[in-house]
């Protein structure tokens, strides 16, 4: 699957190395605002390990996400769009967010976590780590 950003770059799900954190979110998401910070946090702790990626699901794409991300000036995280909600088609056909989901290298599902999760804790680390480390 691919995405774009606000300038039209593009993201292929698919072609990404190493093990993605993929975050399904949107602006009118309470819990899903919360858990921004957080990983953006948890991006800069695991640098060079895990690739934190967050999609937003609001279906008016970059109107309302570029304004939400200039807001809060994060350091490491990138403004994707699915204004389709097709990865929420996909992995939660209830339209549950947040939905985080950790692939490992190969592209193999680690980890799922539906709804609210304090992602910059010391236990989401030691958590995403573990399970890297058991695939």
């Amino acid at each position: 699957m691919t995405f774009a950003d606000a300038d039209g770059n593009s993201l292929d799900l698919a072609a990404q190395d190493g093990p993605v954190l993929i975050n399904l979110w949107a602006t009118w998401c309470a819990p899903c605002v919360v858990e921004m910070p957080q990983l953006d946090a948890l991006a800069a702790e695991l640098e060079g390990e895990v690739r934190v990626i967050t999609i937003s699901q609001d279906v008016r794409g970059a109107e309302v996400v570029t304004p939400f991300f200039d807001d809060r000036g994060f350091a490491r995280l990138e403004p994707w769009l699915d204004p389709d909600a097709s990865l929420s088609a996909q992995f939660t056909p209830e339209g549950l967010l947040p939905l985080t989901i950790l692939f490992d290298a190969q592209g193999k599902e680690a980890l799922r976590v539906a709804g609210g999760y304090e992602w910059d804790s010391p236990e989401a680390i030691a958590l995403i780590r573990n399970r890297l480390a058991a695939e």
